[in-house]
């Protein structure tokens, strides 16, 4: 069971791009007008659907990993443990969720990020 399935996400695509700081800020600023870096970008493909093509390609998520790997630091958590939350939260985000527009859309990205990683969380123990 994949973070696809636990969305009921079936013939689903997505690209993961890892990448570090520097290519982090310039996409940053390229595409959010934002100088500087950044732990995760999502760009959806949901503006231009082609419901013919299986599976469907939902987007690109791109991961700082110098960026992830510093705020686990900060934070205290395993990089394990960042690195799933930061993939979490840009797969939401190219489901439509956003954070930044008001305090109702933040909370409802928040809860559903907390369930998602609580059920990661359950399968890991399972496959212990």
């Amino acid at each position: 069971m994949s973070l696809l399935d636990l969305l009921g996400l079936d013939d689903v695509e997505i690209s993961l791009y890892l990448v570090g700081q520097r290519r982090s800020r310039y996409l940053n600023r390229l595409y959010r007008g934002i100088d500087k870096t950044t732990d995760v970008l999502s760009f959806a493909q949901i503006e231009d659907p082609q419901p013919s093509v299986q599976p469907s390609i939902l987007g690109d998520i791109v991961l700082n990993l110098d960026q992830i790997k510093k705020q686990a630091i900060d934070n205290h958590v395993p990089f394990k443990d960042e690195l799933r939350f930061m993939l979490v939260h840009g797969l939401l985000h190219l489901l439509g969720y956003d954070h930044e527009r008001d305090r109702e859309s933040a909370k409802k990205m928040r809860n559903k990020e907390r369930k998602l990683l609580n059920a990661l969380k359950e399968l890991d123990r399972k496959c212990k």
